[in-house]
């Protein structure tokens, strides 16, 4: 093994050709992927009409409910022109939770804020963990190139997925994950997508926890008097100071706008890690390489030592696949942002999913190949750990995705609390302020003792995007269509021509999951 060399530099400069057609390549198939053509756009209005909202009881969703809650739905004259827009009692299927009808809504969100939305709920701190994710396989810079393909064939397939979601509450009128499940499958089984999206957010809060106790002590160490505090320090005090008592305010209408330093953060990162790859701060001569400790010292082996075939038969890029399955995870939130865009049509919802995966496969694919390209196998899981401490530049990223954690822990706190509560099926009616609070101090106190024991972020992300991820993009939306095709939609000859792809993008998930899952384990 070396350190750094100008052929390894020569290679990146030559993948970075290949890599920026095949980026172009998945833009486009994104694009593709969300055309009226390939999604049966213009038949949406006619699949609206065909099912009857007014068969099923519509409950909160278990996670996130859209804005207003639910509402019951009368039934609705046909109309003489197939515009494409939803009805004004579909739109108020938005309504309180409570069952109190909703006031009628034609302001929904526009496509841009949908966008906005939508990449700040896919790009979360997560995407600090690819670089690792890469070095798990590879250990020159010629596993970027299949890297940059997982990333974009997986953003796309996620991209479907989501996409396929929203079709289903769509076509059922279904407004949370679990109400789809109900409709398209079986209400007695509800139980099977609740207990999946709690899993997945519990494990994105428990990653929360781990990224501060790790960041935490850094920042302290590079602008306080307190340099030698410890993770387990940081961990308990950021519990008790900050997150518990976020936790259990009742409103967390005021932290909304703390949520925009997360994506403004990351976009800051992506560019800070370019910067310091080119400006080569970080290589054998560097500014920064004497600064950092031994573990974190650029790290790559000669270059032809392993062949590209090699890395893609590498068992161990499973890792990087599970990986992501946790980085573009958004999905048990899909009914939300269909109902709340403005004017809702598929091909709006379509243009809005298409975008947004896009613009964050990019931000993943700038994080992971800089991360690696500058670290390579000494990339630690949270790449951000691998930056000198006196890097001013870098130092600015940790201060973001801090603040950007911790404004945004409560809010998924409280998904995690409500989906157990839902999940135990307690009814909103005995959910008091006592309840709240004790399950609030159990449940943080279960997930900071978990983030004490583990340690290993890249473990935890590729053991959660291959079990509950996997079932919640692409298995369990792949059981909701094909139901949904053959039991309510069973004339559409173009959707049961549709059920052979959907069910194909099941075993791939299925594949990935089982492989992910038995190589996390082993650690």
């Amino acid at each position: 093994m070396r350190r750094f060399t100008s052929n390894s530099r020569c290679l990146f400069r030559q993948s970075c050709v290949v890599l920026l057609f095949l980026f172009v390549i998945a833009g486009l198939l994104v694009v593709v992927s969300a055309s009226p053509a390939f999604y049966h756009q213009q038949e949406d209005w006619r699949l609206l009409r065909s099912v009857s909202p007014a068969t099923s009881t519509i409950g909160p969703s278990p996670l996130s409910t859209p804005r207003g809650g639910v509402a019951s739905l009368g039934k609705r004259k046909p109309s003489s022109k197939a515009s494409g827009v939803l009805s004004t009692q579909q739109r108020n299927a938005v309504a309180s939770t409570s069952g109190t009808a909703a006031k009628q809504s034609t302001d929904g969100a526009s496509i841009a804020n949908m966008i906005f939305n939508l990449v700040k709920s896919i790009v979360g701190a997560g995407v600090l963990g690819l670089p690792a994710g890469v070095a798990a396989f590879g250990s020159t810079n010629l596993a970027l190139i299949p890297s940059i393909v997982l990333i974009s064939v997986i953003g796309m397939l996620s991209a479907y997925c989501f996409s396929l979601i929203g079709r289903i509450c769509a076509y059922t009128s279904s407004v949370s994950y679990r109400q789809a499940w109900e409709r398209s499958v079986s209400a007695k089984t509800s139980w099977i997508p609740a207990l999946a999206c709690f899993m997945v957010t519990s494990c994105s809060v428990l990653a929360y926890s781990m990224i501060l106790s790790d960041t935490v002590p850094i920042l302290l160490g590079a602008f306080t008097p307190y340099k030698s505090v410890t993770r387990t320090q940081a961990l308990f005090g950021v519990t008790t100071v900050a997150l518990l008592p976020l936790c259990l305010m009742k409103s967390l209408k005021a932290l909304g706008p703390f949520s925009l330093v997360g994506i403004v953060g990351m976009i800051y990162t992506s560019m800070a890690m370019a910067l310091r790859y080119f400006d080569g701060s970080y290589r054998d001569g560097g500014r920064y390489f004497l600064t950092l400790p031994a573990e974190f010292l650029p790290n790559f082996a000669e270059t032809g030592s392993s062949s590209l075939v090699d890395l893609v038969l590498n068992p161990k890029l499973f890792i990087l696949v599970s990986m992501l399955s946790t980085a573009y995870m958004a999905h048990y939130n899909a009914s939300k942002f269909y109902w709340e865009l403005e004017n809702n049509t598929l091909k709006r919802y379509q243009t809005v999913v298409g975008i947004s995966f896009g613009i964050s496969l990019c931000l993943f694919v700038t994080v992971a190949s800089f991360g690696f390209a500058t670290f390579g196998t000494s990339c630690a899981g949270l790449v951000l750990q691998n930056y000198s401490t006196t890097d001013t530049l870098m130092s600015l990223s940790r201060i973001a995705v801090a603040l950007s954690i911790l404004f945004s822990y409560p809010l998924a706190f409280v998904g995690v609390r409500e989906g157990l509560l839902d999940l135990i099926q307690v009814p909103q009616s005995k959910r008091s302020n006592t309840l709240l609070n004790a399950v609030t101090v159990v449940l943080l106190s279960v997930i900071t003792g978990m983030a004490y024991l583990l340690k290993d972020l890249r473990t935890l992300l590729a053991f959660n995007g291959a079990t509950w991820g996997n079932a919640v993009i692409y298995l369990l939306p792949t059981y909701m269509f094909v139901s949904c095709v053959k039991t309510k939609l069973p004339k559409r000859q173009e959707l049961q021509a549709e059920v052979p792809w959907v069910i194909a993008t099941g075993f791939v998930g299925m594949f990935m999951g089982i492989i992910g899952t038995m190589l996390a384990v082993k650690g």
